[in-house]
């Protein structure tokens, strides 16, 4: 009886379901992984996303189409769809943009979960661009329910940027390993790099309030702040020359220094993108502020802001993550 079970056991050794690991049911199903490279590349996507619908955005306005759709979350209150017609097809199609980028973060979120290896600070950043996006929502509907006031306009305006903000520290973060890093540059140059992310700000918030008095309301018929347009252009004008010095002198002191070539290329960008920007900006206050030229300068807005968070984040190197390193502690 003993020989006859080791014989069967021999046999069914032989023929591989000796164990029952081996069987085909009971083999485990690999959950999808990301590699860190490409985790990044999603952070990439959200981030063109969020710049996107900021130009959509601002084409709306420039059109004057905020009001195409006079309601929300319908776009009237007897129809969900647009009707045909050219105001309401553009507030509407803009809106269909939104619903896009709301799945481009979301897959930003799963793919912090499913990334190799997994960090928590990933997760967060990307759960704070649903956040964001959902908060963009909700300030987009009540933005058309009180008619385009400056203030909502400038809320949601705002609200944009630390979007943005918050997609390309992501998108920095996502390709390091997550660890502190070394710093690139002395003291006082990280300390330049953060005055120009606090003076883009300030140039950010002096552009909506210009942005608010003058035209370009998104509808013939909404009402504007109650500043005078001079004033309120050379206020933003001096923050922006004042922006522009000081990232001179930063370029200045890294060329003295010597610096890594990341840097000095970030620094060089950055410059050259205030001056761009500073062009279209009196351009299009010296020709009647045309609105293809203030939609330029919206774009230019997005770019300097990515620019100085860009140079302020290369100030220090860090390790490239790789999919078998182990997670740092929180």
């Amino acid at each position: 009886m003993l020989e006859a079970s080791h014989q069967h056991q021999t046999i069914a050794d032989r023929q591989g379901i000796g164990n029952v690991t081996d069987l085909p049911y009971d083999r485990c199903v690999r959950s999808p992984r990301l590699s860190p490279r490409a985790y990044q590349r999603i952070t990439l996507l959200a981030l063109l996303a969020l710049v996107f619908i900021i130009i959509t955005g601002a084409a709306v306005r420039l059109t004057g189409s905020g009001l195409g759709c006079s309601d929300w979350p319908t776009c009237e209150s007897s129809r969900i769809i647009a009707p045909a017609e050219y105001h309401a097809m553009i507030e509407f199609i803009n809106r269909t943009i939104t619903g896009l980028v709301s799945v481009v973060v979301i897959i930003a979120v799963l793919g912090s979960l499913v990334r190799t290896p997994r960090r928590r600070d990933l997760t967060w950043l990307s759960l704070g661009l649903v956040a964001g996006v959902i908060g963009q929502i909700l300030l987009g509907g009540l933005t058309v329910l009180f008619e385009l006031h400056p203030p909502f306009v400038i809320a949601h305006f705002v609200l944009s940027m630390l979007l943005v903000w918050n997609a390309v520290v992501l998108h920095h973060r996502a390709g390091h390993d997550g660890r502190p890093g070394l710093p690139l540059v002395p003291q006082r140059i990280r300390q330049l790099g953060r005055a120009l992310v606090v003076l883009a700000s300030v140039a950010i918030l002096t552009g909506t309030l210009v942005t608010g008095t003058g035209p370009h309301g998104g509808d013939e018929e909404v009402s504007r702040l109650p500043f005078d347009i001079t004033l309120v252009v050379r206020i933003h004008s001096g923050v922006v020359w004042l922006f522009l010095i000081v990232a001179v002198a930063t370029l200045v002191l890294l060329r003295r220094n010597g610096t890594s070539e990341i840097v000095d290329r970030r620094s060089k960008l950055l410059v050259a993108a205030i001056v761009a920007q500073g062009v279209i900006g009196y351009t299009q206050y010296f020709t009647g502020v045309p609105p293809l030229l203030v939609l330029l300068h919206v774009a230019g807005s997005v770019t300097v802001w990515i620019a100085a968070l860009a140079f302020t984040l290369d100030l220090t190197a860090h390790s490239v993550d790789r999919p078998d390193a182990p997670v740092p502690a929180s």
